[in-house]
């Protein structure tokens, strides 16, 4: 496998066989191909996403890192957005898929028999994280008939290794949560600690009616973790707000979405998809108030509604594309190095297929709802 590197950096391994071609992308002007832009690289279809009641729209996928209840150490959680009647934020299936494309369903929620409030329902967003203890955690913004019209503040449901709801985690911070991040530091008895970093992206947004309002945030959402009961809010902090966000009658919202902690955690980066950017938030695991929108890390160039982001080993920034199926490599210092075409299909080409995506080891898994798959990129 090709492994691409940077030529101010040669120490830094970057993602295998990521590049399609490698551009003068700040500037937006192509450079010549390298014989690292050529190698050879593949995109399988692993699965479908598809459950028994033909939930669709893949949008959350997170890696589970522990074998315990029904949960296999290795094998990907993906959540879906929409129902078989492909309205918007009324899907309620969390699927399971094996590298090898063995599938299974972790859970289906049922909105009438939660355990506690989540106003407006069950609609799984991209919002998803499993923990070691076991516990997995899902965003919901839920509509009652796929328009924003109908869509109101959800909440973070958490599902115990069986795939059974334990608890809601809701209230005014918890408005529309969009994507997630972690940092776990769960314990393999179920005990510890974990930080949850989420987006909203409903404050304001359906007042406005279809303008953009600057009122997105994220929150920090702080659990005390025990094996015999659980997670337990601890605290709630506000630390990025200010973000644009709107409705939108293809994609219902669009806001602040991907998030995740750079690999030394002074950093959470937030895909800032109406501003085209990059944002980064410091010192997001112990700040007491908000850094607003954050620094920008990148803008412009090849990124083109970043809506996923995940962070690859060697810590360089990946985010898909909503407005044209590609993905596109980042440096921590705003380098935009790379990008790859995931999705070409739909009319323009990958309009709004891609969401989530994770790294493991030198390949990329990824969603795509344009086709209700997981795929690998190696």
């Amino acid at each position: 496998m090709h492994l691409q590197r940077h030529p101010r950096s040669p120490a830094l391994v970057r993602v295998a066989s990521m590049v399609l071609a490698l551009s003068c992308l700040a500037s937006g002007v192509a450079a010549a191909e390298s014989p690292a832009a050529l190698s050879p690289h593949t995109i399988t279809v692993v699965a479908s996403t598809v459950p028994a009641n033909g939930d669709i729209n893949p949008y959350g996928i997170f890696v589970v890192p522990r074998t315990v209840g029904n949960l296999v150490k290795g094998n990907l959680l993906i959540s879906n957005f929409n129902a078989v009647s492909n309205q918007q934020g009324t899907g309620t299936t969390i699927m399971q898929i094996s590298p090898g494309g063995t599938v299974s369903q972790f859970a289906q929620i049922d909105a009438s028999s939660l355990p506690g409030t989540c106003t407006g329902g069950v609609g799984l967003t991209t919002a998803l994280v499993a923990l070691r203890g076991g516990w997995v955690i899902v965003g919901s913004l839920p509509t009652s008939d796929g328009t924003s019209a109908t869509a109101q503040a959800g909440c973070l449901l958490v599902l115990d290794p069986l795939g059974n709801v334990s608890e809601t985690i809701y209230g005014t911070l918890i408005n529309g949560p969009w994507d997630m991040a972690v940092l776990d530091h769960s314990t393999v008895n179920g005990g510890g600690t974990a930080a949850l970093f989420v987006t909203n992206v409903l404050n304001g947004t359906l007042a406005a009616g279809g303008s953009v309002v600057n009122q997105g945030t994220v929150v920090r959402v702080d659990l005390t973790l025990s094996k015999s009961a659980p997670p337990f809010v601890e605290a709630m902090t506000v630390i990025g707000s200010g973000f644009a966000e709107r409705t939108d009658p293809a994609a219902l919202v669009i806001g602040p979405t991907g998030v995740a902690l750079s690999p030394d955690g002074f950093s959470l980066y937030v895909a800032d998809s109406l501003n085209n950017r990059i944002a980064a938030i410091p010192y997001p695991i112990s700040r007491q108030t908000t850094a607003r929108t954050g620094i920008t890390i990148t803008k412009g160039g090849s990124l083109n509604d970043p809506l996923g982001l995940t962070v690859a080993p060697n810590g360089d920034i990946l985010t898909t594309n909503g407005n044209d199926g590609y993905m596109v490599q980042t440096t921590p210092d705003g380098l935009q190095v790379a990008k790859t075409l995931l999705d070409s299909s739909g009319s323009p080409p990958g309009s709004g297929a891609l969401f989530g995506l994770v790294t493991v080891g030198q390949s990329v898994y990824y969603v795509d709802d344009a086709t209700n798959t997981l795929n690998l990129f190696h």
